[in-house]
C-alpha cells in the first residue's frame, strides 16, 4: 500500500556546538530534526551564500549530478524510530531517450542539504508526519 505524501517546506535551522536542529512544516505542523553540527554548518553556508574556500561535500555530490545530467526529483522521509528519521533521494536520469530513476536509502540531513541547493521537493508520509512530535514557538 503506497502512502500518501506530505510535501514540507523548510522553516528555519538552529545550531548549536553539539547538535544542528533543521525544523521543517507540513500541513500547519513544525517538526525537528537533530543532526551533525558539520551538516548544519554546510547547511548555513549555502543558505546564507558565504563564500567557501573549497567545494564542500554536498556541492560535489550536486557537481557530479550536473556533470552526469542527473536531478533530484525528490526527498521523501519515510520512516521515524525513535527519534531517528529515515529518507530516501530519488534520483532522475535521461539517457539516451531513456529516463531511469532510481531510490536510494540516505540521512534526512544529506537528502535535505542537497534538496535545498538543487531546488527539489522534500516530503514526508502522512505516517511520518503523524509520529512526529510538534514543536512549538514563542
Amino acid at each position: 500500500m503506497l502512502s500518501e505524501l506530505i510535501q514540507l517546506s523548510f522553516d528555519k535551522i538552529m545550531q548549536t556546538r553539539s547538535y544542528t536542529v533543521v525544523v521543517l512544516k507540513g500541513q500547519g505542523k513544525k517538526f525537528a530534526i537533530y543532526t551533525d553540527p558539520a551538516i548544519g554548518r554546510n547547511l548555513q553556508i549555502f543558505l546564507t551564500g558565504a563564500e567557501k574556500a573549497r567545494p564542500l561535500t554536498h556541492d560535489l555530490i550536486s557537481y557530479i549530478f550536473r556533470g552526469y545530467e542527473i536531478r533530484i526529483k525528490q526527498v521523501v522521509i519515510n520512516d521515524i524510530q525513535d527519534t531517528t528519521y529515515f529518507a530516501r533521494l530519488f534520483l532522475e536520469q535521461d539517457a539516451g531517450g531513456r529516463r531511469h530513476i532510481v531510490e536510494i536509502d540516505a540521512r534526512p540531513s544529506d537528502c535535505i542539504t542537497l534538496a535545498l541547493m538543487n531546488n527539489a521537493p522534500v516530503f514526508c508520509t502522512r505516517e511520518v508526519l503523524e509520529k512526529t512530535l510538534a514543536i512549538e514557538e514563542e
